[in-house]
């Protein structure tokens, strides 16, 4: 599918960056190009001691961000696909700067739909995440924005055949700045910070959001969302499968939520569903919704319903929590 095209990642020095490069260069051996595009060269310099374009022939490595929209617009040149992974991720970082959450991600992500459409590439797959599920902080609003402007780009655009499908999902296990880590960091000094006893999660496996990226690749068409049927944890439960660590109840930071979301109820009423995954198909005719369901051979949901981290019929045991662990602690 993707040997002989060329793909470009934003943000493409962070965990997912990481990942799905490996990916690609094991499964792909004969794409064209594939083009790193971040904006830390640090990160870039490090990356190439890794990945060397010595080695991977295909390999670019292009310093950029996606708030210039003139830089992006060179980058896409002879682009096939894209993954929009950049983004401005922190909570509390957001919360603080606000105004440079929205240029990096709402901004930013304007510069990549009018470059890409531009520049005809096939299709965008943007990385969203669980907080833009009826947000009450400024990340998950910026990251709600940012869909609403991907699965309504070609409204302006009917005639380019770019498309743009969104994936939303929860914490990456061991990706960078997520829960998993920053616990494994803190159990050093053996006292573990839980915001709130109750508080529980979504848990996704980096391999997991790999696969469900190519499958949006190769089934997703233009203006939908795909969400992954996967467990959730108890925070609580996450830290006492660190031995030997105690708990300290620090309370809920400010717009941080007990639990996460991925499908609203009002959201469920244009969903369908299939064995690993829900689809979200807003904005389009009954015909057209029908037409891509029976393709995909999904069942269409008959009732409204939401898809919550505290109420999920799956949850991680702390023996199933503390072996996450140990493996995070082999990548580290």
């Amino acid at each position: 599918m993707l040997n002989g095209k060329s793909i470009l990642i934003t943000g493409g020095t962070g965990s997912f960056g990481n990942a799905i490069i490996s990916h690609l260069l094991k499964n792909y051996p004969r794409i064209k190009r594939l083009v790193i595009f971040s904006r830390d060269e640090n990160k870039q310099f490090e990356m190439q001691k890794y990945f060397s374009t010595l080695k991977f022939k295909c390999l670019r490595y292009f310093i950029g961000d996606i708030r210039d929209g003139k830089r992006l617009k060179i980058a896409l040149n002879g682009i096939d696909y894209v993954f929009h992974a950049a983004a401005m991720k922190q909570v509390p970082a957001s919360e603080y700067n606000p105004s440079e959450a929205i240029k990096t991600n709402i901004d930013g992500a304007q510069n990549l739909i009018d470059a890409s459409l531009e520049e005809n590439v096939k299709k965008v797959i943007f990385l969203s995440t669980d907080k833009a599920c009826s947000p009450i902080n400024l990340y998950g609003a910026t990251k709600l924005c940012a869909e609403k402007l991907f699965l309504t780009a070609k409204k302006n655009s009917p005639f380019k055949d770019t498309k743009f499908v969104v994936l939303r999902y929860g914490n990456v296990n061991a990706s960078r700045g997520s829960v998993m880590p920053y616990f494994l960091k803190k159990s050093k000094n053996k006292i573990l910070p839980v915001t709130h006893k109750d508080m529980t999660r979504f848990s996704i496996k980096m391999n997991d959001a790999i696969e469900m990226s190519m499958w949006a690749l190769k089934y997703l068409d233009n203006g939908q969302i795909l969400i992954p049927k996967i467990p959730s944890f108890k925070v609580v439960d996450l830290a006492k499968a660190f031995k030997g660590s105690k708990i300290k109840y620090v309370g809920i930071r400010h717009g941080e939520k007990i639990h996460e979301d991925l499908i609203s109820k009002p959201e469920s009423r244009y969903s369908m569903e299939t064995k690993k995954y829900f689809i979200l198909y807003p904005s389009v005719d009954q015909k057209k919704f029908e037409y891509f369901r029976k393709k995909i051979k999904a069942s269409k949901q008959k009732k409204e319903f939401s898809y919550n981290s505290g109420s999920n019929k799956i949850f991680l045991t702390i023996k199933q929590l503390s072996k996450i662990i140990d493996e995070i602690k082999k990548i580290n």
